[in-house]
């Protein structure tokens, strides 16, 4: 499939086909192509799955070209470089520590600390997108990648864009707490977006506060723009 198109990681599961059919909304929103990509130990068992996304995407977005790969190993390196010129990665995952299936959980966090590009997070049983807004969290005002993306991503829903900008010098008992009031704010919005604002920690790359927050415990998906390099 040429670029730009949009991967989505799919498993079975109930999780995977939420994230399956926002992946599918996602790339009629841009106006391109959908690949779908299962990683499995042998490739034989993932006709069934495939074929089953297929007949979905059939019935709900007519005429939406599909491409799919089914990859042995691992589901974070196969999305990596199925990904590699994607316009949008995505994927799906339950609250802290659950997951439905065996692919996302452990998988969107590993994938949301080093994004191979704008990866988007599909949490929250029921969810809401037109007519609804786009949230931006920044844990700083010097993460002008994710601003940019968060005016796009708005521009491109026709939707309005609130800000959350986390206090460096911390919350006192008279001043609202940004990361909370960005979470309650999930409940009413289409996406968050947040920058994958990255601490150096010995056990390997740990995601800043805020992007901690929204992927355990948003209400709304959560749209992971990269880091530029240092």
């Amino acid at each position: 499939m040429t670029a730009p198109y949009v991967v989505v990681g799919v498993d079975g599961s109930a999780v995977a086909v939420r994230a399956l059919d926002r992946a599918a909304d996602e790339a009629a929103r841009r106006r391109t192509g959908l690949h779908l990509v299962y990683a499995v130990p042998d490739r034989d068992e993932a006709a069934p799955v495939l074929a089953s996304a297929r007949t979905r995407l059939r019935a709900r977005h007519p005429g939406l070209p599909v491409a799919a790969t089914a990859a042995e190993g691992g589901a974070v390196r196969a999305l990596v470089r199925e990904s590699a010129g994607a316009s949008l990665t995505v994927v799906g995952a339950g609250g802290l520590g659950a997951v439905a299936g065996a692919l996302f959980g452990s998988v969107s966090l590993r994938l949301a600390a080093r994004p191979p590009g704008p990866l988007l997070v599909v949490r929250g049983a029921r969810i809401r997108d037109e007519g609804c807004a786009v949230l931006l969290g920044l844990e700083s005002d010097a993460e002008a990648d994710a601003a940019a993306y968060a005016f796009a991503e708005a521009e491109r829903r026709g939707a309005r864009l609130r800000i959350f900008l986390r206090s460096r010098a911390g919350t006192g008992t008279d001043r609202p707490d940004p990361v909370r009031a960005l979470l309650a704010a999930t409940r009413e919005a289409s996406v968050a977006v947040v920058e994958a604002h990255r601490r150096t920690h010995r056990l390997g790359p740990q995601l800043g506060q805020v992007a901690h927050a929204l992927l355990h415990h948003s209400h709304c998906p959560v749209l992971v723009v990269p880091a530029p390099p240092v």
